[in-house]
């Protein structure tokens, strides 16, 4: 049976938490193609509203399913359920983001990921990969947040 192994990542901001919540989390799937094509090449939601239970934000690579959403806390938790390597490397990935309002009046981005991987497999970068593309996004949504005062208020 695969270990679990998991990694954490904090990305401070300037910007509110509702904001980039809305923004980097809720809105992503409409943002994320537009601002980090090199990251996300595209997204949808496949089904449902985008609600706990609903398989949403399917990209080129990946699909993820939302678990867990409480947009007035800046908190969702989402399972990778297909691609992103899915049985080639990864048995079962969980991500878990909460976007809290931090003293400046700016925010803290706090990720966590817990993944088993297949027996055998040893990861190297993708870590690191990953934790960049996720820093990537939350940045880029930052600074069109941003940009653009007026959104997303």
């Amino acid at each position: 049976m695969a270990s679990a192994n998991s990694w954490t990542l904090v990305i401070a901001s300037s910007v509110a938490a509702p904001r980039l919540f809305r923004a980097a989390v809720m809105d992503w799937h409409m943002l994320a193609p537009k601002l980090v094509a090199d990251v996300v090449a595209s997204a949808h939601p496949v089904e449902g509203e985008g609600g706990v239970d609903s398989p949403c934000m399917l990209f080129s690579f990946m699909k993820e399913r939302l678990e867990f959403l409480d947009a007035d806390k800046c908190e969702c938790k989402s399972m990778l359920v297909e691609g992103g390597g899915t049985g080639v490397a990864i048995e079962t990935t969980t991500s878990h983001i909460k976007v809290e309002p931090a003293a400046n009046g700016g925010s803290l981005v706090k990720v966590d990921s817990t993944y088993k991987l297949l027996p055998g497999v040893e990861v190297n970068d993708e870590i690191n990969k990953a934790k960049e593309s996720v820093t990537a996004i939350f940045k880029a949504a930052a600074a069109y947040l941003v940009a653009n005062p007026e959104a997303y208020n």
